[in-house]
């Protein structure tokens, strides 16, 4: 049996832990539940990263990084309408494989909310500075167009909450959405 690293058990809790995170939020998650999941120790997940919350900002980090790369490579080498369709085809391909990603999303959110709300601040400033991340890359890819920028990420925010609240394919909702934007089956 080979051994794994260091490093590639600590790939292995960030995957677990996208999965966990998205399914039962930061609250409801437990670390010795991701540890199970990879198949470590409890106390040695905490070699690996030094509490819970470093654990979550670990998977949030992946989980838009996954996101800003998906728009950079649906988006390479077009520009305009054409980058914007493909950014947005992309994105839909994208939590329609893997569920996780968009139920991660929503639970960063959520976290972010019930940490400013409890007075702890640094914990939403690592994740804003990740989703600065991702809207710098949809504004590059866009032309710096700030308006185009801010309406591509409205558009893919009401995406998130159609799909996550289970709005199907032909329903009324999707009816204003430009055509990439639409869920497939329409």
């Amino acid at each position: 049996m080979v051994r794994m690293s260091a490093e590639e058990r600590r790939e292995s809790v960030v995957r677990a832990a996208v999965t966990e995170f998205a399914r039962a939020g930061y609250q409801g998650t437990s670390t010795e539940v991701i540890a199970r999941r990879v198949g470590v120790s409890q106390p040695y997940l905490f070699r690996l990263f030094p509490n819970k919350q470093a654990i979550f900002l670990a998977a949030a980090e992946r989980c838009i990084a996954d996101t800003r790369r998906v728009f950079d490579e649906a988006a390479d080498g077009l520009t305009g309408e054409e980058g914007l369709e493909a950014m947005a085809t992309a994105y839909q391909r994208l939590i329609a494989e893997d569920p996780d990603k968009l139920l991660m999303q929503m639970q960063m959110y959520v976290a972010v909310a019930a940490a400013e709300a409890a007075g702890d601040h640094a914990f939403g400033e690592q994740l804003r500075a990740g989703w600065l991340e991702l809207w710098d890359t949809v504004q590059a890819r866009l032309g710096a167009d700030v308006n185009e920028t801010t309406t591509f990420l409205a558009f893919g925010m009401l995406i998130n909450v159609l799909v996550a609240m289970g709005f199907p394919a032909d329903h009324r909702v999707w009816s204003g959405f430009y055509i990439a934007a639409r869920p497939a089956g329409e």
